[in-house]
């Protein structure tokens, strides 16, 4: 089980990228949660088995149609225990 922090820069905010994260983390099994950030950008943590977790972040690089990731930080963080996947507003 791993837990990451990550914030996406790029052209990923009205372009669906959360509903498209929240699909395919539900998927893969991964929970967790994403949002939009003030001034574009967004914010997920992701939860889960590592191999899951890190196709989801593989799949998040792409994103969905209209999207253009520039960048990702990542962070490792403690687990939490989702119950599941949200898109927090």
């Amino acid at each position: 089980m791993i837990c990451v922090r990550i914030r996406v820069s790029g052209m990923v905010q009205g372009v669906s990228f959360r509903s498209y994260t929240k699909s395919k983390a539900q998927e893969l099994g991964v929970k967790g949660w994403v949002q939009n950030l003030p001034g574009g950008g967004l914010e997920a943590v992701l939860e889960g088995d590592r191999k899951k977790v890190g196709e989801l972040l593989s799949l998040m690089k792409t994103g969905p149609a209209g999207s253009m990731v520039s960048g990702m930080e990542l962070a490792e963080i403690k687990c939490k225990n989702y119950e599941d996947f949200r898109i927090l507003y």
